[in-house]
């Protein structure tokens, strides 16, 4: 496919911002201005102060002088990367791919979206008109090559898409400035009387380096596609993706239902390509009013079913808020894993963990609870009792180590044990009575000690005894003393049996 980008020139970022945010300004000229070698330099000019003489890197005493009722305000740091930045994701709803150009630019990889719009004047009448109409004075550019969108977009003065090949014939009437050259290499030009990419174009590249440097020559390769250049995305591209722009804004939930469907139908068809099953899975909308919600799933096995996936999202469709409308449905899998190929009996002969009804249960479970209340244990290869355990992290995780069953262990641990009151014979007998959270248990059987030591490689501290104990009412429980008997022993409730 071939690459096709857009470059997006804010004439007048910052000034336009501001405009939006203190309409009073409006009708007046204004500038952003910040000191500079002793003297205040102009950094951003309004339309009306540029009208009147006024330009970036001028002198703020020399702007006053030439205007009247000029307003310096104190330049804002940082400002433009951040209006970027915001400018940057908005732009997400029209292409996945966009990058900060800094101080007063957007470079979209626009490969295969523009069909979405017609075609690609479509596409970029679409972006231009709706940055126009939330008030920014914005230019923009098509070609193959960023170089050229580039320079187009901002010294262009014919048409704003280059057709592909033709980057070549459209900067060669542009000034030397347009292939975004070092200010010293700018001079060195104009002394030398090139005013124009085409009077030094056709010159040996030897001498065009020994004159203007590496960097001259890499940025006219780059502009004519010699050379590939690389942007960094505002937001890292996800393997799986789907899109789903709407002609005409989505608000209800039936719609956003279908929306999901087909977002799910054509990353299941892929991942069932490749033999992979979704883990996690992101709905992102992005709505007219130039804000985007999300939600998401989780599942404890891949799964690459359609049917399945959507129940999962079905019940999460109430959460979303569209408001005035959604123009745009993503939906990402940023965790994905290898799945076997989906036998025709999905549940014949595959019980336990295995079975795929098992799974999506769990889906539907944790859907509406929380993941984070389903959990699986696996055995770990320790002694203490609170370090013998380690959470699955998924349904397929297979234990390094056995269950150990020559003891008897407890079907619930607590994470803390709790100190109970015990009333025990001397020296080593099991309890008689124990009080627990105010409830007094008589002991009938008990089973024990039996005595696990503390891994001193960790920690320091006394051994523990531990019994299991029944009392009066059927109850089984897991204590434990704490260290040798002493006048005044410390018991612990640990566990309870099934």
């Amino acid at each position: 496919m071939q690459k096709r980008f857009m470059a997006i020139w804010f004439r007048h970022l910052t000034t336009d911002w501001l405009t939006l945010r203190r309409p009073e300004l409006k009708d007046m000229p204004f500038v952003f201005a910040a000191p500079e070698r002793n003297r205040i330099i102009i950094t951003a000019a309004n339309p009306l102060a540029e009208a009147q003489g006024v330009y970036r890197g001028m002198a703020a005493a020399d702007a006053k002088a030439i205007t009247t009722n000029l307003q310096v305000l104190d330049h804002l740091p940082g400002k433009e990367a951040k209006l970027l930045r915001q400018l940057g994701l908005w732009c997400v709803r029209y292409t996945p791919t966009v990058s900060v150009d800094l101080p007063d630019g957007l470079i979209l990889d626009i490969s295969g979206c523009t069909h979405l719009w017609g075609d690609e004047r479509g596409y970029l009448k679409e972006i231009i008109n709706k940055l126009r109409t939330s008030g920014y004075d914005a230019r923009a550019a098509i070609a193959d090559t960023i170089g050229t969108a580039w320079a187009i977009a901002r010294y262009g003065k014919t048409t704003p898409i280059i057709e592909s090949g033709m980057q070549a014939q459209a900067i060669l009437n542009l000034p030397p400035v347009a292939l975004r050259l070092e200010p010293l290499v700018l001079e060195k030009l104009q002394k030398l009387g090139f005013n124009t990419v085409k009077s030094f174009m056709l010159i040996h590249r030897s001498t065009l380096r020994r004159r203007f440097g590496e960097g001259f020559l890499l940025r006219l390769a780059q502009a004519l596609g010699l050379e590939d250049e690389i942007i960094k995305p505002l937001i890292p591209p996800v393997p799986y993706t789907e899109r789903l722009p709407c002609m005409e804004s989505v608000r209800t939930a039936k719609a956003i239902e279908i929306a999901i469907q087909k977002l799910l139908e054509g990353l299941c068809a892929r991942l069932q390509a490749e033999g992979k099953g979704v883990r996690k899975a992101t709905l992102k909308c992005y709505r007219i009013d130039g804000k985007m919600v999300q939600t998401g799933i989780s599942t404890n096995r891949g799964s690459h079913s359609p049917s399945h996936l959507f129940k999962l999202f079905e019940l999460q469709v109430s959460k979303i808020e569209p408001a005035l409308g959604i123009e745009l449905f993503l939906l990402e899998a940023p965790k994905v894993e290898d799945v076997d190929t989906t036998q025709e009996k999905l549940w014949a002969g595959n019980p336990g963990l295995q079975d795929t009804a098992l799974a999506e249960l769990l889906d539907r479970i944790a859907t509406k609870v929380g993941p984070e209340r389903i959990r699986r244990y696996l055995p770990a290869e320790r002694y203490w009792p609170e370090r013998s355990i380690k959470p699955a992290a998924s349904l397929s995780e297979t234990p390094a180590t056995k269950w150990r069953t020559d003891r008897p262990r407890p079907l619930r641990l607590l994470r803390r044990p709790e100190r109970v009151e015990v009333m025990a014979l001397l020296p080593d007998y099991p309890p008689k009575v124990f009080t627990y959270k105010g409830r007094r248990h008589m002991v009938e059987k008990a089973d024990g000690p039996e005595r696990i030591e503390r891994e001193w490689w960790r920690d320091k501290g006394e051994h523990r005894d531990y019994y299991a104990v029944e009392d009066a009412d059927g109850g089984r429980y897991w204590l434990f003393r704490l260290g040798h008997y002493d006048a005044a022993p410390e018991w612990y409730l640990h566990g309870f049996f099934a």
